[in-house]
């Protein structure tokens, strides 16, 4: 396969886009949910497994990566994919984030950040060029250049600072990184949920240049709502031709919105976090497997569903086995999550070549409005 990194938009309907990311692992085709395989696995999840839902990239975690089992390991035992076994492409956070919410104990400059680890307290410096060498180092396909995000709400003022201090950590990252055929360094557009800060961020970003740019600093405790009034204009700030990438996102709802106002790739880690606790997405909207009116139920979770789950279990096995904290009640309930976002995928991207996008998503909605089939 040919060593280059491209994306080809194939069509749209509203600001809604359907096309395809190819990268020499793989085609990964837009809109796409990106698992989230934090310290190199999806929870509950075998990769093999994880393919079968239909996805077609993982996302990896920098920060996780680099303090265990730490980034020159991976790198000594033959780079991320082999590590944990999943050829198909994966995109990698730079760190930035983590940093932010996880340590403590840290300090930013201009430089970078310096921070203590939350697994031992041993203190470790991230910057524009380690992200891009520990990056490197894992070998993932797209690489995201390195950023701060602030918590929101923040005053004005604060989000200005820190997204141009964004912006010239981004010029530095795309100067570390360096010339690497086949891989793919993303931008990050920052300024809140200012459309004029968004503008800016998106204006410096394209003078520098990247295969793909990110709208982030959302999902961060603004709400649906501010969100989505956000994203109905950060996207369009962004390069029609490029892949965008709204970090950190979401519920099936959240998704479903965010592809609607022109966006190309998610991840989130609530399906396999929701599937470990009980918590289940369907078409008829969310079950709590926990709940008793379960117990007796000898019905799938959604008789629609091809996931192992829903098509070899009913819910009173999948009931017992949570509440007894069997190991496989995670794995199945991940597994069903994880399905059922893949085909919410699907079906936007079949609706959107189709050009019934509105249609679509007035089922979408309807379905999860009418709520789950009546107890027994």
């Amino acid at each position: 396969m040919k060593n280059t990194f491209s994306f080809e938009l194939q069509k749209t309907d509203g600001a809604a886009r359907t096309g395809v990311i190819r990268t020499p692992r793989g085609e990964v085709r837009t809109p796409a949910f990106m698992p989230v395989g934090t310290a190199a696995t999806v929870k509950a999840m075998m990769p093999e497994s994880v393919a079968e839902t239909g996805a077609d990239i993982l996302l990896g975690n920098t920060y996780h990566l680099m303090l265990r089992p730490t980034a020159e390991r991976i790198d000594r035992l033959g780079g991320l994919h082999r590590f944990m076994n999943w050829d198909r492409p994966i995109l990698t956070d730079s760190g930035g984030f983590q940093v932010m919410s996880l340590s403590g104990l840290r300090k930013l400059t201009e430089d970078g950040v310096t921070f203590k680890s939350h697994i031992d307290g041993s203190k470790h410096v991230l910057s524009p060029e380690t992200s891009m060498e520990i990056q490197r180092l894992l070998g993932s396909d797209i690489v995201m250049c390195f950023d701060e995000c602030p918590a929101l709400p923040a005053d004005k003022s604060r989000i200005a600072d820190s997204m141009r201090l964004s912006m010239r950590w981004a010029d530095r990252s795309r100067a570390a990184f360096g010339d690497r055929p086949g891989h793919a360094l993303f931008g990050i557009q920052q300024g809140g949920l200012e459309e004029d800060l968004r503008a800016e961020s998106a204006e410096a970003l394209q003078q520098i240049g990247f295969e793909g740019y990110a709208v982030g600093g959302l999902a961060v405790g603004e709400g649906q709502e501010a969100m989505f009034g956000c994203l109905d204009f950060a996207p369009g700030q962004l390069p029609v031709d490029k892949p965008r990438y709204l970090m950190g996102v979401g519920k099936p709802d959240d998704i479903v919105g965010a592809v609607k106002r022109g966006i190309d790739m998610m991840d989130c880690v609530l399906p396999s976090r929701s599937g470990r606790t009980g918590q289940v997405f369907t078409r008829h909207g969310v079950v709590n497997i926990k709940n008793a009116r379960h117990a007796d139920d000898p019905r799938p979770l959604d008789d629609t569903c091809r996931c192992p789950a829903c098509r070899n279990y009913s819910r009173a096995y999948l009931h017992h086995v949570f509440r007894s904290q069997e190991m496989i009640s995670g794995m199945l309930l991940t597994w069903h999550n994880l399905t059922y976002f893949q085909d919410i995928m699907q079906g936007m991207r079949a609706a959107i070549a189709a050009g019934t996008f509105d249609a679509w998503e007035a089922d979408f909605h309807a379905g999860r409005a009418a709520g789950d089939i009546e107890p027994l």
